[in-house]
């Protein structure tokens, strides 16, 4: 059964400061420029970069400037994120391929009220094109896969914080503390993964025990994940904590076709 929400041994503060050691750096590559995302249930982002982390947004009617990061995390491709300052329970992060022009958006969004033994966290995953939708992009569409059920793998996010991760199926993965605040610690938690491109995956999970998920971008070719937590402290604060890590796989279990998991 799932747990209750705020029962574990552990605080997100106890972890959260040990993320970003071995995380790429963010990239001033796209400070100065514009560009417009339309996902392909019609929302459009009118997106004008003003600063290293100072983004002018615009969706339909609504607008704003607030807090941006980019990383360049694979050839033409992009790691976006930005916050709200009139939506703090909300954050949208976007994967752009400048050369494919594909697009995957994910608003993660912090739900108010009573949610039972379900994660406080959800997110909305939709597919886009960068530039004019009119014509149509290059290359692999982003979609849903199960290319990651069975696989074990080590996160290290510095020589303080090595994570494992257990992809159980295509709605739950494991996690346990190999080396750090959460060694021993461990859970089953509800997950996301989304194929961006060739060895290229973005992965999300939503934290049962504690108002925590994240949006990670897998690059396998280096081996690499950059992404950030979203997370409710125990202040009450909304954090928003880059985090990556070099990945070293583990071993990988295959399913007879009959016996395959969700």
């Amino acid at each position: 059964m799932p747990q209750a929400e705020g029962t574990t041994n552990y605080t997100y503060e106890d972890y959260a400061s040990k993320l970003a050691v071995n995380r790429l750096p963010q990239t001033d590559a796209l400070v100065n420029q514009r560009m417009k995302i339309t996902l392909d249930l019609g929302t459009s982002f009118d997106l004008e970069f003003a600063g290293r982390n100072k983004l002018i947004w615009k969706i339909g009617d609504e607008g704003g400037t607030d807090w941006c990061e980019v990383v360049d995390v694979a050839p033409k491709t992009y790691f976006i994120d930005m916050t709200f300052t009139h939506q703090p329970r909300q954050s949208q992060t976007f994967v752009v391929n400048f050369q494919t022009r594909q697009v995957l958006a994910v608003r993660t969004i912090m739900r108010d009220g009573d949610v039972g033994k379900e994660p406080r966290a959800v997110h909305e995953f939709w597919p886009g094109v960068l530039g004019d939708q009119s014509t149509p992009p290059m290359g692999r569409k982003p979609g849903p896969t199960r290319d990651l059920i069975g696989l074990r793998a080590l996160y290290d996010y510095g020589p303080e914080q090595i994570m494992e991760h257990i992809y159980l199926n295509s709605e739950r993965y494991v996690w346990q503390g190999i080396i750090g605040p959460l060694r021993g610690e461990g859970d089953v938690d509800k997950s996301t993964v989304y194929k961006f491109d060739d060895n290229q995956y973005v992965f999300a999970f939503r934290e049962f025990g504690l108002p925590v998920s994240t949006v990670f971008f897998y690059n396998w070719d280096q081996m690499r994940l950059t992404g950030k937590f979203f997370a409710i402290g125990e202040d009450g604060i909304l954090a928003n904590t880059p985090a990556g890590a070099i990945i070293q796989k583990l071993s990988m279990a295959f399913y007879p076709p009959n016996m395959q998991p969700i």
